[in-house]
């Protein structure tokens, strides 16, 4: 087949030739040579691969036939040309394909078939565009206006597959690719628009889209047509189908395609994968492991499915099992820091974190600019209490993957952890404007700006993500807490026992809303009674040993007017109690020794009066200065967990919600 010729100029591109104002304008000269180098080189790529696509077969090009269904009509197409061309014809055929006066354009369009008939590079293609452009613009009789167009469109959809074939094997070895990638999608589009039953240029409309900095709505649209489209042939409804699962976020209409491609292909370890980790997603973490280990015996040794089914196992907690998976991973591939890595993730969930910080230390040695690695292990490093070296590498792997969400997510944990609660806010808002619509994003900022005393935007957080998910606990007990800060405890009352509901034995909800029960200045919320079988059950869930569930316990007692048990467990509370809370605690104790219940008097404003100090910079944490103590302010003081506030019976600070998400689980 023929080859590249010698004096084929560069590609025309980020401007076709076929789209400038001039079309005779010479291409542009001051290119920078290392420029001209790469274009040149990806044009060769694509002309190399003309010459695997396309072989001269008498008068008719065809095309080979793996690029599957758009074969027919480009040879079909193009054997019209041919016909149209040279086909012997009689003197009245050959008076009645005269064009009409006004059909000026059969010029051109006598050009772009005899072209099409010998094409064999990208240029030749976009020529064939650009001759078949200008006939129509110029005018045709009928029957050519309309082979025009189908020759339009066939060459189209001709040359954007060539593009996007070459695109997709050559990433990302090419940094002209996004330019490549633009003009593929442009051919496609107007192919499309032309003939829009072509199911395989569909497809790769679809997964050009899905690139960085593609159209992600639109690859879902159109592989949703090459799913519809796509009739008998299997193989391109596998791909399609795989694609349409990979991107959809609904995991049942996940589950439903996928099951559908393991009816097409029963034994293919992608589906089987693929299937698992939608199983995974759905909680169902056994049959997760059933899939994954069927995959495992059509592809032993493929580590991302290693790494699947760890993930299926720390679900069911069957921690051995997935050690002896990274050693599996460890055999496949000896040089990798997968296996440390994993290692690493395993004994972190089961909170051993001294040992899961030597096993990302290996992996990090093997691979120190491994993103995962680096994020696990600020994440164990924040767990052992070493903040400033959890936030090096997080801000390490932010170097190497700015604006990441999730580790931004780390790095407001981290700081949040630190009292830097302002740029943990910071942080968290950058990746909402990144688009993200995740409740658990608003679910953070909810518990930052009730910590911060924000108490309007608070709410503005809990009340989206109770809007999408009306059981949260989190959110339903976040709200609860803001509303009890504003002295609002019937509403904050009705939170409470929603997020009972969903979960009985949450202790801090027991705590706070028996403390409401016990405390409150509004005699016909006040139930002594309710709130002493609440904090009972709180203690009971907490062993007796948390202050502030103690310091509830003795209100109750106290509001049921038994100051001799409430000054026990009064008593008690202050013993146990930090130094931070002994002060409230004491005072609570005072009141009791003298026969008086507490009540919760606070009633904080919507909005803090004036904005808190500016922050250090994440780089690290705030440096202590020698011999000082800092003031606890809501702004600076320490959090046992970056998403959540701290329990205590006075209504100061609310308990620490459960985690919704654990960074050892996910990476």
């Amino acid at each position: 087949m023929i080859s590249t010729l010698r004096d084929e100029r560069p590609l025309d591109l980020p401007t076709p030739r076929h789209e400038r104002d001039n079309d005779s304008a010479e291409p542009e000269r001051s290119r920078p040579a290392a420029a001209y180098l790469n274009m040149t080189s990806f044009q060769q790529s694509i002309d190399a691969r003309s010459s695997m696509m396309f072989e001269r077969k008498g008068n008719t090009l065809c095309r080979t036939p793996s690029l599957g269904t758009l074969a027919a009509l480009v040879c079909a197409a193009t054997f019209v040309a041919a016909n149209h061309a040279w086909r012997g014809a009689t003197a009245e055929e050959a008076a009645a394909v005269q064009p009409a006066p006004s059909a000026t354009g059969q010029a051109d369009l006598d050009k772009a078939i005899e072209l099409k008939l010998s094409a064999s590079t990208f240029s030749d293609l976009g020529e064939v565009i650009r001759l078949c452009e200008s006939a129509i613009e110029k005018g045709l009789d009928e029957t050519n206006a309309e082979f025009a167009k189908q020759l339009l469109g066939a060459t189209r959809f001709q040359r954007g597959l060539l593009v996007g074939e070459t695109v997709l094997s050559t990433l990302p070895l090419d940094n002209n690719w996004p330019t490549f990638r633009k003009m593929a999608v442009e051919d496609l589009e107007k192919g499309l628009a032309i003939d829009p039953e072509q199911p395989e240029a569909w497809l790769m409309l679809a997964r050009l889209n899905v690139l960085p900095n593609g159209d992600l709505e639109r690859a879902k649209s159109a592989v949703n047509q090459a799913v519809e489209k796509a009739g008998d042939d299997r193989r391109l409804l596998v791909q399609a189908l795989l694609l349409r699962a990979d991107l959809t976020d609904d995991n049942e209409k996940k589950l439903n395609d996928l099951n559908r491609l393991l009816e097409l292909e029963p034994d293919d370890p992608r589906v089987l994968r693929a299937r698992g980790a939608a199983l995974l997603a759905l909680d169902k973490a056994e049959e997760a492991v059933a899939d994954f280990d069927k995959a495992l015996t059509k592809a032993p040794g493929h580590v991302p499915t290693l790494e699947a089914k760890i993930d299926a196992l720390l679900e069911l907690k069957r921690f051995d099992d997935a050690m002896a998976v990274a050693d599996q991973i460890e055999e496949a591939a000896p040089r990798n820091a997968a296996a440390w890595f994993q290692r690493g993730r395993i004994t972190g969930v089961r909170g051993e974190f001294e040992k899961a910080l030597e096993h990302l230390n290996k992996a990090a040695e093997m691979e120190p600019r491994n993103v995962a690695v680096l994020m696990i292990r600020a994440a164990v490093l924040q767990e052992l209490g070493k903040s400033e070296e959890a936030m090096k590498d997080v801000n390490r792997a932010l170097e190497l993957r700015p604006d990441n969400p999730a580790l931004l997510r780390l790095r407001a944990a981290i700081l949040a952890g630190s009292g830097q609660l302002s740029q943990a806010v910071r942080d968290l808002e950058q990746v909402r404007e990144q688009g993200s619509a995740e409740p658990s994003i608003d679910l953070q900022l909810g518990l930052l700006y009730s910590i911060q005393k924000r108490h309007g935007k608070a709410l503005e957080q809990f009340d989206k993500v109770l809007a999408a998910e009306p059981r949260n606990v989190a959110a339903l007990r976040g709200r609860a807490d803001t509303l009890l800060s504003l002295g609002r405890h019937a509403e904050a009352i009705v939170d409470y026992e929603k997020a009972l509901e969903v979960d009985p034995n949450d202790s801090g909800v027991l705590n706070n809303l028996a403390w409401v029960l016990a405390t409150s200045p509004d005699e016909k919320i006040r139930n002594g009674k309710r709130a002493l079988e609440l904090a009972t059950k709180a203690c009971e869930l907490t062993e007796y040993q948390a202050a502030h569930i103690l310091s509830t316990l003795a209100a109750a007692y106290a509001e049921n007017g038994d100051f001799e048990n409430a000054r026990k467990w009064s008593q008690k509370a202050v013993e146990l109690g930090s130094e931070g809370e002994k002060e409230a605690l004491q005072k609570e104790l005072e009141s009791y020794q003298r026969n008086e219940p507490v009540r919760e008097l606070i009633q904080e404003p919507l909005e803090p009066a004036a904005e808190a100090p500016a922050e250090p910079s994440p780089e690290s944490p705030p440096q202590k200065e020698e011999g000082s103590e800092p003031d606890a302010g809501p702004e600076d003081k320490p959090l046992d967990t970056p998403d959540a506030p701290q329990d205590s019976p006075t209504g100061k600070q609310p308990s620490a919600p459960k985690r919704e998400t654990d960074t050892f689980h996910r990476a």
